[in-house]
C-alpha cells in the first residue's frame, strides 16, 4: 500500500458519522474518485480494511488525499456524487463502464412532465432542449428509492392526464391528481421546478421558492426519511437486484389452475421471459401445494436464470410453507410474500437477514407493480389457456 495511507488513515478520527460525499485524489490532486456515505466515518474506514476488492485497493494504494463534504441527508449526497462525477469523471468511477452505462434522471419539457430514469446510451432519444437532464448516478435502485422519497413531498403523475378518472396514485398522495383534473397544468409545473431544483443541488433557490409558495415542504425536505435510501456497505460492493420473479396461482372455482411466473430485470417487466404453468399434481383450489408445484418444475430448469428474488402473492402461512418445503427439496431462495389482508404488507421466512428485509422494503413499489402483473398474467393463463403466446410449460 501507499506509504502515505498512514497519514489518510490517521485523518479518520476528524471524520464525522454524517451522510455526506467523499474525495479520493492523487498527488497532483485530480480526483481519482468520488462516493457517497450513510456515514462518512464508516465509509471510509472501510478502504483500510484487508481483503477489499482489488481495483479499490489499487486506488487507495495512488492516493494522496482525501477530502469530504458533509451534506444534511444522504439524499443530498446522492445528488451531490452525481454532479461531481458529472463534473470530474473521476478515473475510478468510469473504470469497467462507459458513461453509457451510468444511470440518469429525464424530465421532458412538456406539460405534466415525469421523471424517467434511462441509462447512459439512451440519452440520443432526448435531443438538447426537449428535456432537462440529471446525473450520472451509479445505482438504478438507490435512483428508483431517491425518487420515491422526492415524490412524496413533489407529487408527479405516472397516469395519463386527464382520463377522468382517479389513479390509484392519487389516493395515496404520490400523484397531485392530472388524472382527474384535480391539478391545473401550472400547478403540476411548480411541484417538477421544485424537482429538477432538489436534483440540480440548487438548495437555496429551492428553499427561497417554497418560503413563497409551500412552507411546509422545507420541513418535510428537512426531514426525509432516509432509510429507504440505505444500502449495504459492508464490503465496498452494492447489493443489487437485477431480477426479480413474480407468482401467482388463478383457478376456476377449484378447476382448471394456471400458475404466472413474471420477470422484472431492472425494475422493468421482461415479458419474453413471462412462463404460464398449467398445474397437473397439486389439488384443486389448493393454491400454497399449487405455487410450490410451480416453484419445483421452475427451478428443474436450470437454463432460466437464477431470481435474485421471489414474490408471492400470499402472506405468513404460505411463505412459511414454500420455505420449509423448499428448503427440504435443497431449493435455496430468497422469498418475500405481499399480505393482502395485512394491508399489502411485505411478509419474509423466519430466517431472512436483516439486510434482506430492507432491501425488499425498498423496492416495495416495484414488488406491488410486480404482484399485479403476476396476477394479470395467472387470469389471462387461465381464460386463454394453451393459446397465450407464452404457453404452459409441460
Amino acid at each position: 500500500m501507499h506509504n502515505n495511507s498512514g497519514k489518510l488513515k490517521t485523518r479518520l478520527k476528524e471524520i464525522p458519522k454524517k451522510p455526506g460525499v467523499y474525495f479520493w485524489l492523487d498527488k497532483k490532486g485530480v480526483i481519482l474518485y468520488v462516493g457517497r456515505a450513510t456515514s462518512l466515518k464508516a465509509r471510509l474506514s472501510q478502504y483500510f480494511q484487508k481483503g477489499i476488492e482489488p481495483r479499490i485497493a489499487e486506488m487507495v494504494a495512488s492516493a494522496y488525499d482525501l477530502k469530504y463534504e458533509q451534506t444534511e441527508t444522504l439524499l443530498e449526497a446522492i445528488i451531490l456524487e452525481a454532479q461531481n462525477i458529472k463534473k470530474f469523471w473521476p478515473k475510478y468511477n468510469i473504470v469497467d463502464r462507459d458513461d453509457r452505462s451510468f444511470i440518469y434522471v429525464v424530465i421532458p419539457k412538456k406539460e405534466f412532465a415525469r421523471p424517467i430514469i434511462i441509462r447512459g446510451h439512451e440519452l440520443k432519444k432526448f435531443p438538447s432542449g426537449t428535456a432537462k437532464v440529471f446525473g450520472p448516478y451509479q445505482s438504478f435502485y438507490l435512483l428508483q428509492n431517491a425518487l420515491r422519497l422526492i415524490r412524496r413531498i413533489f407529487p408527479y403523475g405516472i397516469c395519463k392526464p386527464n382520463s377522468g378518472r382517479a389513479c390509484f396514485d392519487y389516493q395515496i398522495g404520490l400523484c397531485p391528481g392530472a388524472c382527474a383534473n384535480k391539478i391545473s397544468a401550472k400547478n403540476y409545473k411548480k411541484n417538477i421546478d421544485s424537482m429538477c431544483l432538489l436534483l440540480a443541488g440548487e438548495k437555496k433557490r429551492l428553499i427561497t421558492k417554497l418560503m413563497k409558495e409551500n412552507p411546509d415542504k422545507i420541513k418535510a425536505l428537512k426531514h426525509i426519511q432516509d432509510v429507504s435510501l440505505l444500502t449495504r456497505e459492508g464490503d465496498l460492493k452494492e447489493q443489487k437486484v437485477s431480477r426479480l420473479e413474480g407468482y401467482d396461482i388463478s383457478h376456476h372455482a377449484g378447476k382448471e389452475s394456471y400458475g404466472s411466473m413474471v420477470v422484472f430485470e431492472n425494475g422493468e417487466p421482461n415479458t419474453s421471459q413471462y412462463r404460464l404453468f398449467k398445474i397437473k399434481d397439486a389439488p384443486g383450489g389448493d393454491d400454497e401445494r399449487a405455487l410450490l408445484e410451480v416453484l419445483v418444475r421452475r427451478f428443474k430448469h436450470t437454463e432460466w436464470k437464477l431470481p435474485d428474488l421471489i414474490m408471492i402473492d400470499g402472506g405468513s402461512p404460505q411463505i412459511s410453507f414454500l420455505s420449509r418445503e423448499l428448503a427440504t427439496l435443497n431449493i435455496s431462495v430468497h422469498l418475500v410474500g405481499i399480505s393482502k389482508f395485512g394491508g399489502d404488507k411485505l411478509v419474509f421466512a423466519a430466517k431472512t437477514k436483516r439486510e434482506q428485509r430492507l432491501l425488499a422494503e425498498n423496492i416495495k413499489p416495484t414488488l406491488l407493480k410486480l404482484r399485479e402483473e403476476a396476477h394479470r398474467f395467472a387470469n389471462r393463463g387461465r381464460k386463454t389457456g394453451a393459446k397465450i403466446k407464452n404457453r404452459p410449460v409441460k
